[in-house]
């Protein structure tokens, strides 16, 4: 059962000051951050970081977690959209533009998939997963998109577009033409 006490005050501050130090280096170096960095920057010992973190993966989490929770939030409001199949395609792009421009986001994404941190819903591809599902359902619906896709499969998609380039713009186009195909429009 885990624990549900509150932090202490300087247990919080550390959490707080590596929280910090990690969003900074990560923003600079990615997903590979040094985590002997992380700590030092925050001016603690790497064994602070790794009771707060047992794993890279978890740092990450926590890094992207605010972030992604935005993104689930554009997902609510545009859920209901009078043209589900437009919504859903125009939050793929804002994914995949989030995670080409957010160093390390489309590679912890990944990693989360390969080395999860918990069976929660509150880890960062759990939280994308529910949010793109009830817009890809509302696609379905409304025949939109087709009965067989899985929103695992577009966020494979975005992800992989994510990894690919740096660029927001290209990313949105990528996504586009992934999702419009190469056949001409009638």
């Amino acid at each position: 059962m885990p624990d549900t006490r509150p932090m202490r005050a300087d247990a919080r501050r550390n959490y707080e000051r590596l929280l910090a130090a990690a969003v900074a280096e990560v923003a600079r170096t990615g997903a590979d951050a040094s985590l002997e960095k992380i700590a030092r920057d925050a001016g603690v010992g790497s064994a602070t970081l790794h009771r707060h973190f047992p794993t890279r993966q978890a740092l990450l989490e926590a890094v992207f977690h605010d972030r992604v929770e935005g993104l689930c939030a554009e997902a609510h409001e545009l859920t209901g959209s009078a043209e589900p199949g437009r919504a859903l395609a125009d939050w793929l792009r804002a994914v995949a533009v989030y995670g080409a421009t957010t160093r390390g986001l489309a590679a912890s994404l990944l990693a989360s998939v390969r080395e999860p941190v918990a069976a929660s819903d509150t880890g960062c591809e759990a939280m994308l997963t529910d949010a793109g599902g009830k817009l890809l359902r509302s696609a379905q619906d409304a025949g939109a998109v087709r009965p067989g896709v899985a929103i695992g499969d577009l966020l494979t998609m975005a992800n992989a577009v994510s990894l690919t380039t740096e660029d927001g713009a290209e990313a949105a186009r990528l996504v586009t033409l992934a999702i419009e195909g190469i056949h001409p429009r009638p």
